[in-house]
């Protein structure tokens, strides 16, 4: 399949691509790099350094590829950012989108592949882990366009059919995730134990995340590219909270861990774990790697990184 994976060069991105190269896949990665990074991105795909923000500059490569399928992974992510610049987010995380949708449309693109949030488009819910059906209430701009992004596609899909799967991701961690750009707390609290820094936990640390690697949401990416229109949650369906991350790096570095408390941070849920009995037995996906192996992998990533540094 000719693929364009939008933000391909960032985080999770580029982990996407490299599992479409190794299955054959012709990839092209649109990136404007300011969260991406071009070491991140592996040299058998074609670069495009542009903002999906501008439909002039992504026309042009539309009309140079007949793509098959476009992955859509560029976006603002930060939620804080999303409350306190909400125009911001909008023009990025809707229009943006909208920009590629209209090109998938015109030149009509078999798919969409939509990476949208398992945490912040469901808001507080009543019952964990939560599945696909329960209501959506977003407690931050961020949220609020991820779930219009997905009102859109399906908007594509009835009137145009472009064929849509959303993936409603957990927190995502892994290897080459950014702890200055991307706010993973687990990438986060490994680069500031192997700095000396102390961690820094926003309230009590009893909130709860689902996280789910990023080699488990790459295969995701990949079983999807043979699914038929759908909504899945991609996460493991367990709740580990701030302080639990604590307790199992203690045990990976070995040491104690300095912790600081700060006060809460606004538009964040309390609870969250996902539900993902669809993609199990639609997609046939599955999680491969637990919690504890997932922040072992992270943590060595950064040892390397800090030792050539250091070298």
């Amino acid at each position: 399949m000719h693929i364009l994976v939008t933000g391909g060069a960032g985080f999770i991105g580029s982990h996407i691509v490299d599992a479409y190269l190794q299955e054959g896949h012709q990839v092209v990665v649109v990136d404007n790099l300011s969260t991406g990074k071009k070491s991140n991105l592996n040299q058998a795909a074609i670069l495009y350094q542009v903002d999906i923000c501008s439909f002039e500059e992504l026309e042009v490569i539309f009309q140079k590829y007949a793509f098959d399928v476009v992955n859509h992974h560029a976006a603002q992510i930060n939620v804080r950012r999303s409350i306190e610049k909400p125009i911001f987010d909008a023009e990025i995380n809707i229009i943006g989108s909208l920009n590629l949708f209209e090109l998938c449309r015109k030149y009509r693109v078999k798919k969409c592949i939509f990476a949208s949030s398992g945490g912040a488009v469901y808001g507080t819910v009543k019952q964990l882990p939560v599945d696909e059906n329960a209501i959506t209430k977003p407690l931050s701009p961020y949220g609020i366009a991820k779930l219009s992004v997905e009102q859109y596609l399906d908007y594509y899909y009835q009137v145009w059919n472009l064929e849509r799967v959303i993936l409603r991701y957990g927190n995502v961690y892994g290897p080459r995730q950014d702890p200055q750009g991307e706010a993973g707390v687990i990438s986060i609290f490994c680069n500031n134990i192997l700095r000396g820094d102390p961690c820094v936990i926003f309230g009590d640390g009893w909130k709860t995340r689902d996280y789910i690697s990023v080699h488990d949401v790459a295969s995701a990416n990949l079983l999807a590219l043979y699914s038929s229109s759908e909504i899945y949650n991609i996460g493991t369906g367990l709740e580990t909270s701030v302080n639990q991350l604590i307790d199992i790096l203690q045990k990976i570095a070995q040491q104690k861990i300095s912790v600081i408390h700060d006060k809460d941070r606004m538009g964040e849920i309390e609870r969250i774990a996902l539900l993902s009995k669809k993609a199990n037995e639609l997609l046939g996906w599955k999680t491969t790697i637990s919690l504890n192996k997932g922040i072992e992998e992270v943590f060595q990533w950064y040892q390397q990184k800090h030792c050539k540094s250091s070298n």
